[in-house]
């Protein structure tokens, strides 16, 4: 990679969704393991990469694939990878999950723009003593995910030919899925989908003033909604049959993530 290559944005893609980063061009792919204090993802359908390249003209750094606090990681381990991305240079943070649709009016395969979160994890990755050369002890949290990246949604996908939800994401700790009682209850509390990553690395990304845009596959319907027996291998090939459309979407949203203007 050239000495002078500056990522503007850094991409997440989450379960099912590593194949992406070939759209990447003149990529250097580093696996987490070359990275020093980068810990390893063993979760399948998550290669371990951090793939540098431009993306629709866009100098881009994807990570393929995430640690999750389940694995045993420490939160401050999950975040981690933002933070490097932070330093790498990227001023907006494009992140993809795999989730759980909760809304009624979910179904297998849309694409829920995320306007928020509840974090049910228990943890918080800024947790301890503050380096305050990173970012502030005290932060607000109250436009996590940018407004105007949520407009920039809506463009892309015009441009696409793409119609996308929006909603509430639910952040949980795992592995297990969840019980038909917790999705009931985060029903209640106004979530529209659920899963087991995402929100440490929200935090992350605000503490570092990056601006946050992020996207769920509703890869199944949360247990108690749909009858089906859920499992880890059906939600990536979900993932997998999606990338299509999420290739079109990315293609259209990169180039408007690209300006760091009004975040």
């Amino acid at each position: 990679q050239a000495p002078d290559f500056c990522p503007q944005v850094g991409v997440v893609l989450g379960s099912g969704m590593g194949n992406l980063a070939a759209n990447l061009k003149d990529a250097r792919v580093l696996t987490y393991g070359q990275i020093p204090h980068w810990p390893p993802s063993h979760v399948a359908g998550h290669a371990g990469e951090l793939r540098l390249g431009t993306w629709a003209g866009v100098p881009c750094a994807v990570m393929c694939g995430r640690v999750h606090a389940y694995e045993g990681h420490p939160a401050a381990q999950v975040a981690f990878a933002v933070q490097v991305l932070a330093k790498l240079g990227v001023h907006s943070l494009l992140l993809t999950n795999a989730a759980g649709g909760i809304a009624p009016h979910f179904n297998v395969g849309d694409l829920m723009v995320i306007h928020d979160h509840i974090n049910f994890t228990g943890d918080n990755p800024l947790l301890g003593p503050n380096d305050e050369s990173i970012g502030p002890r005290f932060f607000d949290m109250g436009e996590a995910y940018s407004p105007v990246a949520r407009a920039m949604w809506q463009q892309a996908a015009g441009r696409a030919g793409l119609t996308l939800q929006g909603g509430v994401y639910v952040g949980v700790l795992g592995p297990n899925y969840e019980t038909p009682a917790e999705v009931r209850m985060f029903g209640r509390w106004g979530g529209d989908a659920v899963g087991m990553s995402t929100v440490h690395e929200v935090l992350a990304a605000r503490h570092l003033g990056l601006r946050v845009a992020a996207l769920s596959l509703i890869s199944n319907l949360a247990a108690g909604i749909g009858n089906q027996t859920l499992t880890h291998e059906e939600i990536g090939e979900i993932g997998r049959a999606s990338q299509p459309r999420l290739a079109r979407l990315l293609q259209q949203m990169l180039p408007l993530l690209a300006s760091p203007n009004d975040r």
